[in-house]
């Protein structure tokens, strides 16, 4: 897409351009594009699986802090604990494994790179039990409905410069604590030995 900025600039794009459609594919508008259009967050479609890892991508690019608002805006936005509570298909528990994943702060964005991309938690405390008795804390410091930002991450006690945790450091337990405030930290995530795998630095 010619360089980082540019890319950044049509993410952003996604989110705030209005919410247009063509029915050339199907000849009608499917309960995906209708529902596009009422959650008004641009032509973003969360309620369509394929999209919901967008959000995550602004980490690939040098500006994780974009993640966390929008992260947190799907969660507060599109998801309630009532009868109509998802914006969309619950596909093969799909959307709710996004708000799982993302509530605790990462998100597989792709499970073959056996990393987890960090986006903006939601619960305080949460303790992973898995099957090799291994346990992982996470926590999330100074949390609340206005601080979404990360402003620094701890793995085990020790600063933490990844935009992303990987699958072995998960199971191998141990204490991940995010630093949360109000204001992003635009230092945090930016360079590119932060980013997540792609292979568009396969070169």
């Amino acid at each position: 897409m010619g360089g980082e900025q540019n890319f950044v600039g049509m993410l952003d794009s996604v989110f705030t351009m209005p919410p247009a459609f063509d029915c050339s594919y199907y000849g009608f508008p499917i309960h995906e594009i209708r529902e596009m259009q009422i959650v008004n967050m641009g032509n973003y479609a969360h309620g369509n699986q394929p999209a919901q890892h967008m959000v995550y991508l602004y980490n690939y690019a040098g500006q994780p802090w974009k993640t966390q608002e929008r992260v947190r805006e799907v969660m507060d936005k599109l998801y309630s604990p009532a009868p109509d509570g998802y914006c969309g298909d619950e596909d093969n528990g799909q959307t709710s494994a996004w708000y799982v994943f993302s509530a605790m702060g990462f998100y597989p964005v792709c499970p073959g790179a056996g990393q987890y991309v960090f986006g903006s938690p939601v619960f305080d405390k949460v303790t992973l039990t898995f099957e090799n008795g291994n346990q992982l804390t996470i926590s999330a410091n100074k949390n609340s409905p206005e601080n979404v930002y990360v402003d620094k991450v701890t793995l085990n006690g020790k600063k933490f410069n990844a935009n992303y945790i990987t699958h072995k450091m998960v199971m191998d337990g141990g204490n991940l604590a995010f630093y949360m405030s109000n204001t992003p930290n635009k230092k945090k995530g930016g360079t590119k030995d932060a980013y997540p795998y792609s292979m568009s630095n396969e070169r």
